[in-house]
């Protein structure tokens, strides 16, 4: 099937799909009454659709579809394609190995995308949209490819991996594990375990050749390539200072695609203390575009801004400083006019654009939603993931000032679910400050009722609630409680000052915040003041831990991945820069550390509280919450701690997802609602 054919029968399935639609609205009255409320295990068939691809002309969107199989504990990803005219998508690529990263040629006549079709590595595939036929494939590393980034011709990929593994010695292969030589200061991290010497570096692949050639290195990390227009040269991000496991001081730079000595020689292109990544080449390939959080004290809380700088050097320009809003995603028009990036703002997430030089910012994509992946053809067509309160992430098109819905891969499943409404929240906390939330409401929810109702403390800090799709939310919902989430200081989405606040005061400034948002529940009539929960993961366990040596208001409470004893982190989980940079070195400053330990005052809970984590979580480690469950136990408090095998800080495996939500919801139903638990499972090891 050629392109213009396939246009063709994509169009006629957008005919067949409006008569079906017709159809469908007299029956919607005859099953509103059938609905049925949120369950555990529905998160599992909710399916995923991720990274939209646009055709050079903006006439045809690939994307990627995600389903999960609960009982085989896998998913498996595929890639689909439609006219953006709208109608039935046709798949691409086959049921049974997953495929990823569709991306148009240049020409629009190739589609290609990563897959380990044949086992083992992935490697680059494409598929002739213009003669048809079966998938070919493009590469055979030995290391894989892991994403598609062409230079402007398509004969080289751009890849950044990781120094392979020195050579075994054959007289100590009997070595059940060779011990870790540590000498950096940096020396751990989540999902990876302890650090050695090897590096992240750039390469280039020559796809005819099949030469693979090494064109940064050092002991140093490399990320963020990107080609220049003529393929001539690579800018990349890197923190070149002396001692990089000491500060954050990304920068942009810039190297020779064709060297010849692994880049001794570079171009370091920006320089501010702070934060730097994202390099993005004009069309013209003279200026470049990047992200950039100059300020080096409390840097995670800055504001992102979007920088410009010419390749010749001199002083970087932040052309949206006065908007005060953290930045992301950047992309140039095709005629170089524009900058387009997300736009966090609020609890809203936006595609936003401004002229290439400074200038007036516009919202070609915006509203009381969370926009996330973009992409922009040739044209001006943008294609955006979008997801709200009731819908979870959909791909959406800008039509002139109106936004048109794509996809519906989960329309039919949740035709079947009635779900809880949310509503957007303003207060006051304790000085004034006016803080923004969400409430979902139970789906039968009667305002003549006071609810049982839970405070979900999201993670981060810099971080944010925002106008999308909360599985967690609207199960908890349709189990009967009234969800109150908030974005207290240090939230991400209002700006360098609201972030900023929370500098040196986890717990101290935040907390009353979050606990201002139960309170206006409780003004609002919708929550019954005597039934209230408490809970959060990583900086929402973190917070949750503080909250209940304040107060013993909460019945029951959750925390997952929460601090205990700060000053047994330091050398133990992966953050000695942020524990330094916020709290300073633990021996000079043992009264601040202690100050945000909730182990310190340990002695003030009465709240029935449930620890989980993960056990080789280096994020925040398993240590903290053994630590606080241990103290409660020993004080008589009612606690339970639940450790999962095998598990990192995320990406747990789905019977340990479902096992942690049922537990959640049983102590919450247990102590805040005062039901009586189900007899206990038995267990062994």
């Amino acid at each position: 099937m050629n392109v213009r054919s396939l246009v063709s029968t994509l169009f006629v399935y957008a005919l067949l799909s409006s008569a079906q639609v017709v159809a469908q609205e007299g029956e919607q009255d005859e099953t509103a009454s059938s609905l049925r409320s949120l369950q555990t295990d529905d998160t599992f068939k909710i399916k995923s659709v991720r990274s939209p691809s646009l055709s050079p002309d903006g006439t045809l969107l690939a994307y990627t579809v995600t389903i999960r199989n609960y009982e085989k504990n896998s998913s498996k990803t595929r890639i689909w394609m439609m006219a953006t005219k709208g109608g039935d998508p046709i798949p691409m690529t086959a049921e049974a190995v997953s495929s990823r990263e569709p991306t148009f040629s240049r020409d629009g006549k190739r589609l290609y995308f990563v897959s380990a079709r044949n086992g083992g590595e992935s490697q680059v595939w494409f598929l002739d949209l213009v003669n048809g036929g079966e998938a070919r494939q493009l590469t055979d590393l030995d290391r894989g490819i892991g994403t598609i980034n062409f230079s402007g011709d398509e004969k080289k990929l751009l890849l950044t991996l990781t120094d392979p593994e020195p050579e075994e010695d054959s007289e100590e292969k009997w070595v059940k594990g060779k011990p870790w030589v540590i000498d950096r200061i940096q020396f751990k991290e989540d999902y990876t375990g302890y650090l050695d010497r090897r590096r992240d570096h750039v390469y280039v692949y020559d796809i005819e050749s099949k030469i693979l050639t090494q064109v940064t290195s050092g002991d140093y990390d490399d990320s963020s390539p990107a080609w220049s227009p003529d393929g001539t040269t690579i800018a990349f991000v890197s923190n070149r200072t002396e001692e990089p496991d000491i500060n954050y001081n990304t920068s942009v730079w810039l190297v020779e695609a064709d060297n010849t000595d692994k880049g001794q020689k570079l171009v370091q292109l920006t320089t501010s203390p702070g934060t730097e990544n994202s390099p993005t080449w004009h069309p013209n390939g003279r200026t470049i575009a990047y992200v950039s959080a100059p300020e080096v004290l409390g840097s995670h809380y800055a504001t992102h801004h979007l920088a410009v700088i010419d390749i010749d050097g001199g002083e970087p320009r932040l052309i949206t400083e006065e908007l005060d809003r953290n930045v992301s995603s950047l992309e140039y028009s095709e005629d170089g006019k524009h900058i387009y990036f997300r736009l966090e703002d609020s609890g809203e997430n936006h595609i936003a654009r401004i002229p290439a030089g400074g200038g007036r910012i516009t919202r070609p994509i915006a509203g009381q939603f969370s926009a996330g992946a973009y992409s922009l053809a040739d044209n001006g067509t943008l294609v955006a993931r979008i997801s709200m309160p009731k819908l979870p992430g959909e791909l959406f098109i800008a039509d002139k000032k109106s936004m048109r819905q794509l996809t519906h891969v989960n329309e039919d499943f949740f035709s079947q679910i009635k779900l809880g409404e949310t509503e957007e929240i303003h207060f006051k906390s304790h000085d004034g400050l006016e803080i923004e939330g969400f409430i979902t409401k139970p789906p039968s929810f009667n305002s003549a009722f006071q609810y049982p109702t839970l405070l979900l403390i999201h993670g981060g800090p810099v971080s944010q609630y925002s106008y999308s799709f909360s599985f967690e939310a609207q199960l908890f919902a349709a189990n009967g409680y009234v969800v109150v989430r908030s974005n207290p200081r240090g939230s991400s989405g209002y700006g360098r000052d609201f972030s900023f606040a929370l500098y040196q005061g986890d717990g101290t400034k935040d907390s009353p915040d979050v606990l201002a948002a139960v309170d206006h529940a409780i003004e609002l009539g919708y929550t019954d003041p005597d039934r209230l929960g408490v809970g959060g993961y990583s900086y929402g366990g973190i917070l949750t831990n503080y909250i209940i040596t304040q107060t013993d208001r909460f019945k029951g409470a959750v925390s997952g991945a929460g601090t205990g004893l700060a000053l047994a982190n330091y050398g133990h989980d992966m953050y000695q820069r942020w524990w330094e940079s916020e709290s300073g070195l633990p021996w000079e400053t043992r009264e601040f550390w202690d100050g945000v330990s909730p182990f310190d005052h340990i002695q003030n809970v009465t709240t029935p509280t449930l620890f989980a984590g993960g056990e080789k979580d280096w994020n925040v480690p398993i240590q903290n919450s053994e630590q606080l469950y241990l103290a409660l136990r020993r004080r008589g408090i009612t606690t339970q701690l639940v450790v999962y095998p095998g598990e990192y800080h995320g990406g747990w495996t789905m019977p340990h997802q479902k096992d942690f939500l049922e537990r959640r919801l049983a102590w919450y139903d247990q102590y805040v609602k005062g039901k009586t638990p189900p007899a206990p499972e038995q267990t062994s090891r």
